[in-house]
């Protein structure tokens, strides 16, 4: 598994003229080893592959490492990568500059004064993209867990209760379930706070007959899930119940359109396109979803604009939504695995209107 996502590294350094990769995006640099840390460092040349940590994790690297020769070290990552002469000599060294600061950089300069160093913002991401069948397994276990936290959630959504309570709830639920945390602050609007699409928890109370957006997902074993629900507190309104028919409806189309080789802007199309027609497309206002997997939100972007192209392994989430100002709003959002047959729903937690 490792050895593969080497070989895929390895191959752009041969292609883009670089003798070495420094991956310092902890999230990436356990893509690459396996180390669940919270300080590493990677260094990947053309013939071999180093990983650079502090004395705090001598023992636990020895468990969750193998294939990469292991540094551990007082100094700083850099200076120990300078001294072992990992990228002496290197002349193009590239780095992930959207996760390195500014200082870190000059640092990096002033330690390597002879190297030349290549922004290089998506070489993990799109080896990550497509993702292997353990990466799958391993994203659906996180998913289980938060269909689980949902069931228990929905025990203690009545009126009377803070959205800051049900956050609160959903992070207990998810530990108590195995997960090694939320994988986000997870997302709690009740009433015409539903408008807000990122609407964090707050003291607000939930009243009789609102809608109540519950956006939460949880990471297990450095892999993420990301699940939205909204479901009434009682009974709705006659067109909070028709907003909510079209958002599934849109959202069963985009998912009965995902297939390998479809553009991913398409399947925004077909979501925006039903939402429009029904007389809320301004309503509508952002992307159908977002790339899913060591990171909570990826590349891979389903949006007008993107230019991606859906492929075989993708794992995505499908989360149309319409919001309306001072009223509320209601979203649907599902996990989904691209297979060669089509789309595969990874979250199984109940969408049809819920009142409870």
């Amino acid at each position: 598994m490792f050895e593969r996502r080497l070989q895929e590294v390895r191959k752009h350094l041969e292609t883009s003229g670089l003798d070495a990769l420094l991956v310092s995006h902890l999230p990436h640099v356990r893509y690459l080893t396996g180390f669940s840390g919270s300080n590493g460092l990677c260094v990947v040349t053309l013939s071999k592959q180093y990983f650079l940590t502090d004395n705090r994790y001598r023992e636990q690297s020895k468990t969750e490492i193998d294939g990469f020769e292991i540094v551990i070290t007082s100094d700083t990552l850099l200076k120990a990568a300078r001294k072992r002469g990992m990228i002496n000599g290197k002349k193009k060294i590239g780095f992930e500059s959207q996760y390195l600061s500014v200082s870190t950089f000059e640092n990096l300069k002033k330690l390597f004064p002879s190297a030349s160093f290549v922004s290089k913002r998506s070489v993990i991401e799109t080896i990550a993209a497509v993702k292997e069948e353990s990466e799958i397994e391993a994203i659906k276990r996180a998913a289980a867990i938060t269909d689980k936290v949902f069931r228990k959630v929905l025990l203690a959504l009545k009126p009377g209760v803070r959205e800051l309570d049900i956050a609160a709830e959903i992070s207990y639920w998810h530990q108590r379930f195995g997960a090694d945390g939320d994988a986000f602050e997870s997302i709690v609007a009740s009433g015409p706070r539903g408008a807000l699409p990122h609407g964090r928890a707050t003291e607000k109370r939930i009243r009789k007959g609102e809608f109540v957006t519950l956006d939460f997902g949880c990471k297990c074993k450095g892999y993420n899930s990301d699940l939205t629900r909204t479901v009434a507190v009682g009974p709705p309104t006659e067109r909070g119940r028709k907003i909510y028919r079209i958002v599934l409806e849109a959202q069963r189309m985009a998912i009965e359109a995902t297939r390998p080789g479809v553009p991913a802007r398409n399947l925004d199309r077909v979501a925006r396109r039903h939402i429009r027609q029904k007389g809320f497309g301004k309503y509508f206002s952002h992307s159908l979803g977002h790339g899913l997997g060591i990171e909570i939100h990826e590349p891979l972007r389903l949006s007008v604009k993107s230019k991606d192209v859906v492929r075989v392994g993708n794992v995505f989430t499908i989360e149309p939504g319409i919001y309306l100002q001072g009223v509320g709003g209601v979203r649907i959002e599902d996990d989904v695995v691209v297979r060669e047959s089509g789309c595969e729903v990874i979250t199984k937690s109940p969408k049809e209107l819920m009142i409870l």
